[in-house]
């Protein structure tokens, strides 16, 4: 296997957070591998107090909860030492240009270091393994069928193509339960208040916003403290479906319905 040519060390590092917000969750735990050009390496890898508490459903993924954490820093009280550990380096990550960077330098903002981030280059794995390995209806099919999907874009190739996948997957993973209901789960449709994915519904079965300035507050809770919000979706560029979940949420808050 080759080695990487470094000319300044490379940190490869993994956050765990408190949620997927990079402006209102916080990081929980980090972890950094230094590699220096020369081959030699040094770790870094700590527990952080997010100062909030951790919700259920995540500690149910990253398996770190609320009494882990209560005894550790606050990122503000080890960000100095952070940025030092991290100076001059370049970085690498898994799904890091877009989450991991942005709320690790969102964190050093919020300590008041001036972490710099010029002159430094992100490698970013996942988008390389996207490339590289490309996630179409035609990779999928010489995947799962290995077979060459013939007039691709055509409606009824891709239709019988699909099917032929599903039925292959399910053969393939005896973890997939063989009906409809968990698949649907498995596919990610089960939390979705309307089809574009706007609103999801969290673990207490609540509507909850899935992006902007309120992603992750409650729909009811964001109307009664700023009415004006609803009006404003209303007014601009979402879906016919959107609008009409909203305004049932407005119409059961404004009369129990």
């Amino acid at each position: 296997m080759l080695n990487l040519q470094l000319t300044k060390p490379l940190v490869v590092f993994d956050l765990e957070t408190t949620g997927i917000s990079i402006s209102n969750d916080r990081i929980v735990e980090i972890a950094c591998i230094k590699v220096h050009p020369d081959g030699t390496e040094e770790s870094l890898v700590e527990r952080i107090n997010p100062g909030k508490p951790i919700p259920p459903e995540v500690t149910a993924i990253h398996g770190i909860s609320d009494a882990d954490v209560a005894d550790k820093p606050k990122f503000a009280d080890r960000a100095s030492d952070y940025a030092r550990f991290m100076q001059g380096c370049d970085f690498a990550g898994f799904n890091s240009n877009k989450f991991d960077f942005p709320m690790l330098v969102e964190e050093f903002l919020r300590a008041g270091v001036d972490f710099d981030v010029e002159n430094r280059k992100f490698i970013d794995a996942q988008r390389i393994f996207h490339m590289m390995e490309p996630r179409n209806l035609s990779a999928a099919y010489r995947f799962y069928c290995d077979k060459t999907l013939e007039n691709a874009h055509s409606a009824e190739a891709d239709t019988r193509a699909t099917w032929e996948i599903i039925k292959a997957q399910i053969d393939r993973y005896p973890q997939l339960k063989n009906n409809v209901a968990d698949l649907g789960k498995i596919s990610g449709q089960d939390n979705l208040v309307d089809l574009a994915g706007r609103m999801i519904y969290n673990a207490e079965g609540k509507e909850v916003f899935n992006f902007g300035k309120h992603r992750g507050k409650k729909v009811e809770e964001v109307f009664k403290a700023e009415p004006g919000y609803y009006q404003w979706m209303m007014d601009n560029d979402f879906s016919l479906d959107t609008k009409r979940r909203l305004t049932k949420i407005k119409l059961r808050m404004k009369f129990g319905a």
